[in-house]
């Protein structure tokens, strides 16, 4: 790493003009961790928290402290109507110096399931391409098109692998409107980083074989009462809305409430619901926050909506909130309807 001396500055105005002796390379280092230190208040920051940190930290090759990091997680459903992808979108324009992670290859590639956690050295591996440290700041964003969708399914992953400062830009819709920074193409180049292999918080995700335990004890005496909310459209859950994945049933894991993702976000801007609305709309659906609370899709990613939402409505405890990473798409591929573990509304 090549240091760069830093001029000593001259105090003028006196016959014998005193020189401030020019600072070490590890004073210079000292001084730039300490004025780079940046802790935003809140999982969900503003477009405006996000540009200021920016700019109190601009990148350099000089310092080796924590930086703030944007990722950009844009994906889409596989159905969508225009065929979009989140790597075309993300080279369209992006948040300057933002890397791009994409959900659909950072995955298990041993599971049949689209998108399953990947295991802590693909995790560890990934990042290190990705020339992201342990120690930095990641602000996750997803797209202009949708608001969000999928920045809340990486910031929950971050956190499953114990990153230790994670934080949901809210949103980068806001962010193209108020005229922030943007640039095209594909990421700048970064110098690649040794990510750790970090240790997987198996409490945040709840696996295929919990989760069908918890159902075939639904309703049973003696069983631990659960809360499970289901985030895809009202007609998938109560199965009259086909799936979009051809061959795949709808309906839903016995227990589990309709919530749609989108009933937690403003209709215009795609933004978060203020905390207070969001306790609303849970409170409406009668949640329990004593009880477990389990989030559910269809492959997984909008459940992190839910789970992020209750978050900031301050509802349960963060360690009793969990995902059912596999979702729906799973699911429907692992048990049978005649067994009575996929429920349709004309059955309730």
């Amino acid at each position: 790493m090549v240091f760069v001396a830093l001029r000593s500055s001259l105090f003028a105005g006196s016959p014998h003009r005193l020189v401030r002796p020019a600072m070490s390379t590890s004073q210079q280092l000292r001084q730039q961790t300490q004025s780079r230190q940046i802790s935003f208040s809140s999982y969900l920051v503003t477009p405006k928290e996000l540009s200021d940190a920016l700019k109190r930290n601009p990148p350099t090759k000089i310092s080796t402290s924590p930086r703030v990091v944007p990722v950009c997680a844009a994906w889409f459903m596989p159905n969508d109507p225009e065929g979009r992808k989140g790597i075309d979108v993300f080279r369209k324009h992006h948040i300057p110096q933002a890397r791009f992670f994409d959900i659909d290859v950072i995955k298990d590639n041993d599971s049949p399931y689209p998108h399953m956690l990947p295991t802590c050295e693909t995790f560890a591996e990934a990042m290190s391409e990705l020339g992201i440290r342990r120690d930095d700041e990641i602000v996750v964003y997803d797209t202009e098109e949708l608001g969000i969708f999928s920045a809340p399914r990486l910031g929950w992953t971050l956190r499953v692998f114990g990153h230790p400062n994670v934080h949901i830009l809210n949103n980068y819709r806001l962010w193209v409107r108020g005229g922030f920074p943007t640039e095209s193409g594909d990421s700048a180049p970064v110098e690649r980083s040794k990510y750790p292999v970090p240790t997987y918080d198996s409490k945040l995700v709840v696996p295929f074989s919990e989760m069908k335990e918890i159902a075939k004890d639904y309703g049973k005496e003696g069983a631990e009462p659960i809360e499970i909310l289901d985030a895809r459209s009202y007609g998938r859950w109560a199965g009259t809305e086909p799936e979009p994945r051809p061959g795949l049933s709808s309906g839903h894991i016995p227990g589990s409430k309709s919530l749609p993702f989108q009933e937690l976000l403003d209709p215009e801007t795609k933004t978060f619901l203020p905390g207070v609305e969001l306790r609303k709309v849970f409170e409406k659906r009668a949640i329990d926050p004593s009880q477990t609370i389990i989030s559910s899709c269809g492959t997984g990613v909008t459940a992190t909506i839910i789970e992020t939402a209750l978050g900031e409505a301050e509802l349960g405890d963060p360690n009793l909130r969990r995902v059912y990473d596999g979702s729906w798409t799973e699911w429907a591929q692992r048990v049978k309807e005649s067994d009575g573990l996929i429920k349709k509304l004309k059955e309730q």
